[in-house]
């Protein structure tokens, strides 16, 4: 929609709605975190890791993200390639940011606090907000693909269509009028976040395994109206994305499934310490 550089750089580089949005989002998640936190009286120490720990992860996890993109292309050329046109997916940032933020806040924690006792004891909590702000921060990474034109669907004569840059045949880009399925998604990730700040609000556990399956059945649906070519896939079909969110979808299935057993062994390790529940009886996942 408007893939233009707002401010432009000595360079010829520049800054676009796209980076200012994925910045917005950023912003958002860490604030949700810390009035969600608040609201679950976690203390702030571990506060003060998280919000460091998911600054680190967002830099790792756009790293990571731009890493899988080349992987991907390699897939589908035989060439890996990292450079400006190399371009970027969300899981490849999910998952080097999760395994980035996971490292802080065992780490760290256990610095922190000199044992992984509290770490392990509120990691319940942590997960489940976390689980809330992920997909806020998507949700406004989307409208920035909205404005950049990527991650787009078919061209359209409908009246859903959108008129936006994309690329319209192998290296030839234009406007024309395309499904926004940028803006459904956001749309979706929106209605996500506030369902999973209901249950962390309400002190309900979950939270995770809910983002893990219900962003996973989206996203496995959604690519089938995009066109935008992001590299193949080991399974005939299916792109890389779907693939991977198959993978999420049975994750979130077993961490539900086992969710009493966690709760068992948590609930055990309380009572032999001797201490109280500070997670006010919240799921393990």
């Amino acid at each position: 929609m408007y893939p233009y550089q707002l401010i432009t750089f000595p360079d010829g580089s520049g800054i676009t709605l796209y980076e200012i949005l994925i910045l917005v989002g950023v912003i958002g998640a860490l604030v949700l975190f810390r009035i969600l936190a608040d609201k679950r009286e976690m203390p702030a120490k571990l506060q003060n890791l998280v919000l460091i720990g998911g600054v680190i992860s967002f830099v790792v996890g756009y790293g990571c993200a731009v890493l899988f993109q080349g992987f991907y292309n390699a897939l589908a050329t035989g060439k890996f390639v990292l450079d400006e046109g190399t371009g970027s997916t969300f899981y490849g940032g999910f998952i080097g940011g999760a395994l980035c933020m996971l490292l802080v806040y065992f780490v760290g924690g256990k610095i922190l606090y000199k044992n992984m006792q509290i770490p392990l004891q509120w990691f319940p909590v942590f997960a489940n907000i976390a689980a809330a702000c992920i997909p806020l921060a998507h949700g406004f990474g989307r409208l920035g693909c909205l404005t950049a034109g990527c991650c787009h669907g078919g061209i359209t004569d409908s009246w859903i269509g959108m008129t936006q840059y994309v690329e319209i045949s192998p290296g030839k880009y234009g406007w024309a009028k395309v499904v926004p399925v940028q803006l459904f998604e956001a749309i979706f990730l929106f209605l996500l976040a506030a369902a999973l700040i209901f249950l962390v609000l309400k002190k309900k556990g979950y939270g995770l395994s809910v983002y893990l399956i219900g962003y996973g059945v989206w996203r496995f649906i959604i690519e089938f109206f995009r066109t935008d070519d992001r590299g193949a896939s080991f399974l005939p079909g299916l792109t890389p994305s779907q693939t991977t969110a198959i993978f999420l979808v049975a994750v979130g299935i077993a961490l539900a499934v086992l969710a009493p057993y966690l709760r068992k062994k948590f609930d055990t390790r309380s009572q032999e310490n001797g201490e109280e529940e500070s997670n006010d009886g919240e799921k393990p996942v």
